[in-house]
């Protein structure tokens, strides 16, 4: 009976410490209040979690006391996690602070509203670039604080081009036909593939459709708008010529597509900005690299300019809400010092406004023959054509490119356009 006695106590003891230590895997603190610290999560550590390491440090030394956790997830993980989570009807096990991509974020918000803390008081969300606005409010609301953006270039191997005949300004504001033609005779003349393609990836859909300045659904960002979306159709007759007409090297994942511009097979690499470290992992190829803006459709009102990618900062309906929204709002939603440093440091580009005039934007980069690389995104971000991405940019590119293999092995465009508006209806309606 005594030993009995002894480990009734020694439970009850347990349980009288946990319940006083305050602290969950979920940030908030098991009695209800604010947690001891705030938890992020986040993926790619040279990249978003560094920049929210940076930002905590220059937060500390402002507000003093202060812990964030960042807990590196892979993206997709991140969305599964959440998906899961918010869908089970608890917020057991969510973070304060979670980085969600600018083409995900509707999926979330319009269906979980009441899972995410509206950011309305705490950031001015016109100090932000136009584009980043519709994929971070819903209903009236501003829950995400903008963070990097994904504004695309045309990178270009300038020795090749010499060898061509060519000059980087005969690719400058170009559309992406003249690309293909100038395209055929410089890998004829050079045997250089002039561009590296995945089949089974949209990126580059993505960003030819948005230069049009459209999108796989209409304005409202719910109607299906693929059968005569002229800016679709020239998307996939463009990216089918490329593969056909022999100017493509194919890639098959990530790394593969790395290997290909750093091994020096081709002559152009068509994405954002954060492409950058990844261009200049090969020290031997400085100098030899230029970067221009991205060929447009040849669709009415196309621009010379387009995102692909690019993510935002949201906060959680949990406790600890208040200290996670505070510490947002002061560094990625007002502190132009950090970006200067996020600039320099990381080479992540933002998308805050007052802070894009700083010293870190106007220096050359030796890598690039002293081409001020990081001026010229700002300058082509301010073009971006503003688009809904609504809730399905996923499931409407996985449909597409479905159909783009069918329209590569002869079915007619109009037949694929109007047969993945059909599958489109069907399965997010």
């Amino acid at each position: 009976m005594k030993k009995w006695k002894i480990l009734f106590a020694a439970v009850l003891l347990t349980m009288v410490l946990s319940a006083c230590s305050g602290g969950s895997a979920d940030g908030a603190s098991d009695d209800g209040g604010d947690p001891d610290a705030i938890t992020a999560w986040a993926w790619d550590p040279l990249f978003n979690i560094a920049a929210l390491e940076l930002a905590e440090e220059q937060y500390v030394q402002e507000a003093g006391d202060f812990q964030l956790d960042i807990i590196d997830n892979a993206q997709k993980d991140i969305v599964q996690k959440l998906n899961t989570g918010l869908s089970s009807g608890t917020m057991n096990g969510m973070p304060n602070i979670v980085l969600i991509e600018d083409y995900r974020a509707q999926s979330f918000l319009q269906a979980y509203p009441d899972a995410f803390y509206d950011m309305s008081e705490h950031v001015n969300i016109d100090d932000f670039a136009e584009y980043k606005k519709a994929p971070t409010s819903f209903d009236g609301k501003q829950y995400g604080i903008p963070f990097d953006t994904g504004v695309t270039g045309l990178y270009l191997r300038t020795d090749y081009l010499e060898e061509a005949g060519y000059t980087p300004e005969d690719l400058t504001n170009i559309t992406w036909d003249e690309y293909i033609e100038i395209g055929k005779d410089i890998t004829e003349k050079t045997g250089k593939k002039m561009i590296s393609l995945n089949p089974n990836d949209p990126d580059h859909l993505r960003h030819m459709i948005q230069t049009a300045g459209t999108w796989f659904t209409d304005e409202d960002g719910e109607t299906v708008n693929m059968a005569g979306n002229e800016a679709v159709g020239e998307a996939l007759r463009v990216f089918k010529t490329m593969l056909d007409e022999d100017i493509a090297h194919t890639n098959s994942d990530w790394s593969s597509r790395i290997a290909a511009f750093n091994s020096g097979d081709i002559v152009s690499v068509a994405t954002g900005n954060w492409m950058t470290p990844s261009v200049k992992a090969e020290e031997s190829q400085s100098g030899n690299w230029t970067v221009v803006p991205i060929p447009r459709l040849s669709v009415d009102g196309a621009v010379n300019a387009s995102n692909v990618g690019g993510s935002s900062f949201y906060v959680l309906n949990i406790p600890g809400k208040e200290q996670a929204a505070e510490f947002l709002a002061s560094t990625f939603g007002s502190d132009t010092a950090l970006y200067q440093d996020l600039v320099t440091e990381i080479g992540a580009i933002g998308t805050y406004l007052p802070a894009l005039e700083g010293e870190a934007f106007n220096q050359e980069d030796e890598f690039f023959a002293g081409q001020n690389i990081n001026a010229d995104f700002v300058k082509w971000m301010m073009e971006i054509p503003n688009v809904n991405y609504g809730m399905h940019t996923y499931a409407s590119t996985d449909i597409l490119i479905g159909e783009l293999q069918n329209y590569r092995s002869g079915k007619a465009l109009e037949e694929v356009l109007e047969d993945a508006q059909k599958q489109a209806e069907a399965q997010l309606n």
